[in-house]
């Protein structure tokens, strides 16, 4: 399947909205490695401040969004108590949020894909590593992403226990 992938738009915000709340309600139903919860994360809203910041992306096949994320140079505050073993600023690094695949083309390969772009797009913004967090249990996206070359550095809080989600790994893949 041939993926485009680029920047979203405020008129990609509903369709957007709808990829959360369907993967929410599959997620509701199955496994959920994420731990995300409808109306809590992610949401339209959650659309809408990626694309007014220019960090999100939306991967499309035949016109739908089947997928997105969200890059940003800013990391969630906990980052900041693991050693890294580098001492870049953030102007140099990309951070993964909100990465999501429609549950209709889970174990489809979209995920790769996205990962392949988001490590080429890093490359040729001349970034020095790219960093992401995710949830212990998330099987599936840890092996994702340590199949593309992240290593993993530590686990931290980032204070979502409220939500059952108590320690996420943190990886950075080096560029």
């Amino acid at each position: 399947m041939k993926l485009i992938i680029e920047k979203g738009t405020l008129r990609d915000a509903d369709e957007l909205g709808r990829l959360y709340d369907d993967l929410n309600d599959f997620l509701a139903c199955h496994t959920n490695y994420p731990g995300w919860k409808k109306n809590v994360y992610p949401t339209r809203d959650d659309a809408v401040e990626g694309i007014e910041e220019g960090n999100l992306l939306v991967a499309r096949t035949e016109g739908k969004i089947v997928g997105t994320v969200i890059l940003r140079h800013r990391p969630e505050s906990a980052y900041a108590l693991v050693n890294w073993q580098s001492d870049w600023d953030y102007s140099n690094i990309l951070v993964i949020y909100t990465f999501a695949v429609h549950p209709e083309y889970l174990n489809k390969h979209v995920g790769k894909q996205i990962m392949n772009f988001i490590l080429e797009y890093a490359e040729e913004m001349k970034m020095k590593a790219i960093r992401l967090d995710v949830y212990q249990k998330n099987i599936p996206a840890i092996r994702l992403y340590e199949s593309c070359g992240f290593q993993y550095i530590d686990t931290v809080d980032l204070g979502y226990s409220e939500y059952g989600l108590d320690l996420f790994k943190l990886y950075q893949c080096i560029l």
